[in-house]
C-alpha cells in the first residue's frame, strides 16, 4: 500500500483544515487508517483511528470533540477533519495504514504533511 497524504498548511488558532490521504491498491476496505502526528522534538502520536468499514473510529483525549477522521472506500481516501485548531496542534502529520488496528503503527506510511497553527 502506497500512501499520499495532503491538506495541510498555515491556519491561525480557530481555524480549520481537512487532510488527505490517497492509498493505492483494490484492498483499501480491508485496512484500518489512522493518523499520527510529530511536533519538533517529540514522539509520532496517534491522533485518530478508523476501521475498514468506516464505522468505528478512535481518538486521542487531546483531539476528541475537534478532529473528525472518516474515509470514503470509494476513492481510497481516508481524511481528517480539523476544527477548532490549536497551536499545541502544530505537528506534521502523518497517515498510517495496517491490516490490524493493533498493528497500526507497523504498518505502512504516507510521507506526512506540515500543519502549523498560529496564535
Amino acid at each position: 500500500v502506497q500512501l499520499q497524504a495532503s491538506g495541510g498548511g498555515l491556519v491561525q488558532a480557530g481555524g480549520s483544515l481537512r487532510l488527505s490521504c490517497a492509498a493505492s491498491g483494490r484492498t483499501f476496505s480491508n485496512y484500518v487508517m489512522g493518523w499520527f502526528r510529530q511536533a519538533p522534538g517529540k514522539e509520532r502520536d496517534i491522533v485518530a483511528v478508523i476501521l475498514g468499514s468506516g464505522g468505528v473510529t478512535s481518538y486521542a483525549d487531546s483531539v476528541k470533540g475537534r478532529f473528525t477522521i472518516s474515509r470514503d472506500n470509494a476513492k481510497n481516501t481516508v481524511y481528517l477533519q480539523m476544527n477548532s485548531l490549536k497551536p499545541e496542534d502544530t505537528a506534521v502529520y502523518y497517515c498510517a495504514a495496517s491490516a490490524k488496528i493493533a498493528t497500526i503503527g507497523a504498518g505502512y506510511w504516507g510521507q506526512g504533511t506540515q500543519v502549523t497553527v498560529s496564535s
